[in-house]
C-alpha cells in the first residue's frame, strides 16, 4: 500500500551511544554498521569529535533526536543526567559502565521502576553462562573447596576488582546462602586462609580484553572455570542485543538472563 513503510524499516532500533567517542563507542558503532535491525543516530561524550554520519553532544538533552534506546559505556559520573534524560523522556537504557557505587546501583534500580532499563555487569553472553556454571559448581561443592577469583584486564582500566568478579563473587555468595565475605588483598594479612573466604585478585597489564578464572580448589583438585575474551566486540554485540530487546518492553530491570531465556 503507497505510503506504507518497509517491515525493516519500522522495526528499525535508534540507538544513542553514550560516551560515543570511548574505544567501546566506537565498537559499538563499528558493528552496528553490520546489521540492518539497528541505527546510530546520536551519541553523547565530553569530547564531540565526529567520526560518522551521526551527531555527538555533549549532554543528553541536547540530542536533536529522541532515540528508541541508549547505550551507555562512559563514566559512572554520566549516571545522573542521563537517568534525568531517560526519566523525563521515557527513554529505556542499557547501562554496561562499570564501576558505579552501590547509591549509583540503586538509582538505576528505582529508574527501573518507571523506565524499561537494562543492567549487567557485563554483556558477554559466555560471561554470563560462566556465572551459572560457577552458581551451579558452588551448590555442589559447598564448603569443601576454597573459592579464589581472578581477573584480567589492560593497563587502562581503572575500577579493580572488576564488575565482573563481583557480579561472579556475589552470584556465588548468594548460592551460599551469604556465608561469605569478600578479601582483595592478602598482603597485609598474616594470617591462614579462612573459610568463609571468596578470594578476588586482580591483574592491570597491556592490552588484556578481560579474562576471568573461578578457582574451586579442594583437597588434592582444583576446579578452574574460565572465560576469556579476545575483543571487545563480544561485549559490544551483548550490549546491542540488549537495546533491541528492551526496546518495547514494559518499565523494569532486565539482565542477560531474560535475554537469553526470552
Amino acid at each position: 500500500m503507497k505510503g506504507m513503510l518497509p517491515q525493516s524499516v519500522k522495526n528499525m532500533t535508534k540507538i544513542v551511544i553514550s560516551g560515543a567517542n570511548g574505544k567501546m563507542g566506537k565498537t559499538i558503532y563499528n558493528c552496528v554498521k553490520e546489521r540492518d535491525n539497528c541505527e546510530i543516530i546520536g551519541g553523547i561524550d565530553l569530547f564531540t569529535e565526529q567520526y560518522a554520519d551521526f551527531p555527538i553532544v555533549d549532554s543528553p538533552n541536547k540530542l536533536p533526536e529522541k532515540p528508541d534506546v541508549i547505550i551507555d559505556y562512559s563514566n559512572p559520573a554520566a549516571l545522573d543526567g542521563l537517568l534525568e534524560y531517560c526519566l523525563a523522556t521515557g527513554t529505556p537504557a542499557v547501562f554496561a559502565t562499570t564501576g558505579y557505587s552501590d547509591e549509583q546501583i540503586q538509582k538505576i534500580r528505582e529508574a527501573s521502576q518507571q523506565i524499561p532499563v537494562f543492567f549487567t555487569f557485563n554483556m558477554s553472553l559466555g560471561i554470563n553462562l560462566l556465572v551459572q556454571l560457577a552458581k551451579k559448581a558452588a551448590s555442589i561443592l559447598g564448603d569443601q573447596f576454597d573459592i579464589e577469583i581472578v581477573e584480567k584486564h589492560h593497563n587502562q582500566k581503572i575500577d579493580a576488582p572488576s564488575g565482573t568478579a563481583i557480579m561472579l563473587a556475589n552470584a556465588i555468595n548468594e548460592t551460599l546462602d551469604n556465608s561469605k565475605h569478600y578479601v582483595y588483598d592478602r598482603h597485609s594479612q598474616r594470617k591462614k586462609r579462612e573459610k568463609s573466604e571468596i578470594g578476588m585478585h586482580a591483574i592491570r597489564g597491556g592490552t588484556i580484553v578481560g579474562e576471568h578464572d573461578v578457582i574451586f580448589a579442594g583437597h588434592d583438585e582444583v576446579i578452574t572455570l574460565s572465560h576469556s575474551a579476545a575483543s571487545k566486540s563480544v561485549f559490544a554485540e551483548g550490549s546491542i542485543n540488549a537495546a533491541i530487546y528492551i526496546k518495547n518492553k514494559q518499565p523494569g530491570l532486565y539482565d542477560m538472563s531474560e535475554l537469553v531465556l526470552d
